[in-house]
């Protein structure tokens, strides 16, 4: 039976890939603690824990029709990013797939009430919400796969906890499998216009982009320290006026598979409160409770009410936005 030994809900800004000197010039001479606290992390837990595979819930990846994970036996090139091509450009990447995993995951998919499709296209498109953290957390350790699943940007909070559960389901069905999740992505996430932008490119809390969305993440980050995942799914609506990157549905996937509102991991902190261009950026670490995840299999079957946690959005912008 496979299990998750570990989850996280970790920035992937492009300033950390940058070349250091490009990095100070940008905060006023200092180093930015998401690459510090990734160092750190990748010491404390991706070269020191047993494991074998990551999985990247990614808030830039989204699909429409359905959910995907990706399920090739390697993936390898060259990444160039469409949104930011002068800062992360011909970036080289190399590591195994999980194909095994990938299709045990996409078989829930009935179990749980939703879509699931396992791709093995190699020329399926990869974002930098993968890339970034792969070059911090993977590279250098060839034998640990990488598996990726997008968000899907017609679906709700309860589309999104239905993914997290066909994961955990999909997990404890490969044989001896462990698993370190990644909820690849920002808090509230709103950007400075293009013309003001530049004026707010260090990372200094005071340049979020509103005091208000400030106070909304502070209040998020301490519930998470205290573990108390029930609060931060209950205040959902409220989270949402601040635009949470990707409607948070990178965590709420993780989240879904962690046990839900019955979750109580709290968080370890790798990194200041950042700011990235008007955006809330943090790196927190769940280490897996003594005695396992709670799974929410209680929970969930009256959660199968389509009504239950659905995502308040008029508008359709696009997930990642």
């Amino acid at each position: 039976m496979g299990e998750i030994v570990g989850a996280g809900l970790l920035a992937h800004v492009p300033t950390i890939v940058l070349p250091e000197a490009a990095r100070l010039e940008l905060n006023d001479g200092k180093e930015i603690t998401l690459v510090t606290g990734l160092n750190q992390l990748r010491k404390d837990v991706f070269e020191s824990l047993d494991y074998d595979t990551v999985v990247v819930l990614d808030s830039h990846w989204a699909t429409t029709v359905e959910f995907v994970v990706t399920a090739q036996q390697r993936r390898a090139g060259l990444f160039t990013s469409e949104e930011l091509p002068r800062g992360m450009c011909r970036m080289p990447y190399d590591f195994p797939g999980d194909p095994e995993l990938a299709r045990n995951i996409a078989r829930f998919a009935d179990t749980h009430g939703t879509w699931i499709t396992a791709i093995e296209d190699e020329y399926l498109p990869i974002y930098y919400a993968t890339i970034n953290l792969w070059k911090y957390l993977g590279e250098g350790l060839p034998d640990k796969r990488w598996v990726t699943i997008g968000v899907c940007q017609t679906g709700d909070m309860e589309d999104h906890f239905r993914l997290g559960r066909a994961l955990a389901d999909g997990i404890a069905a490969t044989e001896g499998r462990k698993v370190l999740l990644i909820a690849s992505g920002a808090l509230s996430h709103t950007f400075w216009p293009l013309r003001e932008l530049r004026d707010h490119e260090a990372s200094d809390p005071s340049h979020i982009f509103t005091p208000e969305a400030r106070e909304a993440d502070y209040e998020r980050i301490a519930l998470f320290k205290r573990g108390r995942h029930d609060q931060i799914l209950q205040s959902m609506p409220e989270f949402w006026k601040y635009k949470p990157e990707a409607r948070f549905y990178h965590y709420l996937m993780m989240i879904g598979a962690l046990g839900e509102e019955s979750c109580t991991a709290p968080a370890r902190q790798y990194s200041e409160y950042e700011n990235s261009i008007g955006t809330g950026q943090v790196h927190l670490w769940f280490d897996r409770p003594e005695g396992g995840w709670t799974a929410p299999r209680a929970a969930t079957r009256r959660r199968h009410d389509p009504h239950h946690h659905v995502d308040p959005h008029a508008d359709r912008e696009p997930t990642h936005a």
